[in-house]
This record gives C-alpha cells, sequence and structure tokens, in this order.
C-alpha cells in the first residue's frame, strides 16, 4: 500500500491559480525579448566587434551661422571657424530640419588627422550649438550626429566646410565604413611572398545609429596566394544592411610582379640551364607559370 498525502480536489479556484502560476513562468518580457535578440531594437555592439573607443570621444562645439554664400564663409575662416550645415534625413526633400553654424577649424583639423578622413566620416559626435561663442550664451542644441561629408584644401588639408547629419536612435545611417586589414602576419600566402592587392578601402552599410561600426576587420589569417575575399565575407553586426553587391572583391592575394616576371623569363628551357624543379623559387610557380613539357 502506498502512503502519501492525499489527492486535492481541483477546484475552479485552484485551476485558475495554477494556470495562472504557469502563464507567468512562461511569460517573458518584451525588454528580456528586445535585448536578445541583435536584429530587434534597442541595439547594442556584440563581443568580438569593433566598437567607439571612448577616448576619442569628443564634444564638437558650434555657433548659428545667419546666412551662407562665399564671402561670409571667406570671413568664418579668417576667424578660425568652419562653415556646416546640420540637417537630418527625415523630410530631406524639403531641407531635413537644415540649420547653418560654425565650428572651430582647429578642432575640425585634429580630428580629422588624428582619426583619418574616412574614420572620421563614420564616428558619431555630440554636437553643442551655442548662441555666443563656442561654450558660451545659451545652449540652443545637443543632438548627436554623423559628419556627411568633409571638403579639405587640397594643399594644407584645412577644412573648408563640414556637413553633419543628425543620428537619433530611430535614424538608418548610410555609412562607408573603413575596413582594417588583420591577421597578415599568419597568412600563409604572404609567407610565401605575395602581396595583398587592396581593392576595397570602405564599404557601404545601412546601419542603425546606435551600432555604427568605427571599422570592419578583415582577417587574412587564412588567405593563400590566388584566394580572394568577399564582401559577404566580412562579419559585421547581423542589423547591419549591405548596400553593395556581396559578390564585389575586397582583396586578393596575388604573385609578386617581379617574381611573376622573372618565371616568365623561367619558363622558356633555352634561357634557363638549371632544372625548373631545382629552383628555390618553385614552390611559388603559378600553375601558368609551369615549363613547357
Amino acid at each position: 500500500m502506498l502512503l502519501g498525502r492525499p489527492l486535492q480536489t481541483l477546484t475552479l479556484p485552484l485551476l485558475r491559480r495554477h494556470l495562472s502560476a504557469a502563464a507567468a513562468e512562461a511569460v517573458v518580457s518584451p525588454a528580456d525579448l528586445l535585448h536578445t535578440d541583435p536584429l530587434s531594437p534597442p541595439y547594442d555592439y556584440l563581443p568580438g566587434h569593433p566598437r567607439p573607443d571612448p577616448k576619442h570621444d569628443e564634444v564638437i562645439l558650434a555657433v548659428p551661422r545667419a546666412s551662407s554664400g562665399r564671402h561670409l564663409a571667406a570671413k568664418e575662416r579668417k576667424v578660425g571657424r568652419v562653415p556646416a550645415i546640420l540637417f537630418e534625413q527625415e523630410n530631406g526633400q524639403e531641407g531635413g530640419n537644415k540649420r547653418l553654424v560654425s565650428v572651430q577649424s582647429k578642432q575640425i583639423r585634429k580630428l580629422v588627422d588624428h582619426l583619418g578622413r574616412s574614420f572620421f566620416l563614420s564616428r558619431l559626435f555630440q554636437l553643442q550649438v551655442w548662441s555666443e561663442h563656442a561654450g558660451q550664451g545659451d545652449l540652443v542644441e545637443s543632438v548627436r550626429v554623423l559628419p556627411r561629408k568633409v571638403h579639405l584644401h587640397a594643399g594644407t588639408d584645412e577644412p573648408l566646410n563640414v556637413t553633419f547629419m543628425r543620428a537619433p536612435s530611430s535614424a538608418l545611417l548610410k555609412i562607408d565604413v573603413p575596413l582594417v586589414f588583420i591577421g597578415d602576419d599568419a597568412s600563409p600566402g604572404l609567407r610565401k611572398g605575395a602581396y595583398l592587392n587592396t581593392i576595397k578601402r570602405t564599404v557601404k552599410y545601412l546601419c542603425p545609429a546606435d551600432i555604427v561600426p568605427p571599422y570592419i576587420e578583415v582577417d587574412l589569417s587564412e588567405l593563400d596566394i590566388g584566394q580572394k575575399l568577399l564582401m559577404r565575407n566580412l562579419k559585421v553586426h547581423p542589423a547591419l544592411k549591405l548596400l553593395q553587391s556581396p559578390d564585389q572583391p575586397i582583396c586578393s592575394l596575388d604573385h609578386s610582379k617581379l617574381l611573376f616576371v622573372l618565371l616568365m623569363i623561367f619558363r622558356d628551357r633555352t634561357l634557363l640551364k638549371i632544372p625548373f624543379h631545382l629552383l628555390a623559387i618553385s614552390n611559388f610557380v603559378p600553375e601558368c607559370c609551369s615549363p613547357r613539357m
């Protein structure tokens, strides 16, 4: 005979209590789902992916500009300021809430020199517009922005004008993200004497404003001679959308040009008395340069 607790009568109130408890355990809050799904906002950078370095964070200071024009722009540059435009993507055909401002030439020059032009154009900054001189008077607007364009003097690299685009969390931004090549020391092709043929320096993505990558890493550690990497091979956040053909090549490992010329000469046995298979460089001979039989 089995001894135990007597069976409990399953009344309607008890049934409701059991069902409510089970439902509460099964329910997952929407916030939890948003934080676990990389394709749903709010977005965050994934482990192992590049993220902006906080030490490069800087607030760009600006003042309102009454009007535009060549003569006014020249006056602004004489006093150490750069004409700039602040706008947003929404209602772009209607002006995009455009605001004319001027920023400090010294600050923009420092950022471009320190980060590099491509990296400057793929990084978000906080822009503060003050009523008087930069940092003085009333704060007119403080907004996160993406530098859209920067025009530099051809001879001195001094900034001539800058275009900023507002980048709220809800925005999707078209950005030419710069590429950084890594793993060259472990690449079997480069160790054999090949040279890296860089085809693309940047790749265009549609990025949520909260996870704009400062750059994308291109891993060369497994690339051998004659192989190439395509845009589809890049490892990026799944919320980023590639705006170019995924089959476009980024880089390839090609034979050394000097070595290729030598091999074309060595291909003719009449010009070389040494047996071809004894050449120290025979490991690098492509099929197209193999000796005629």
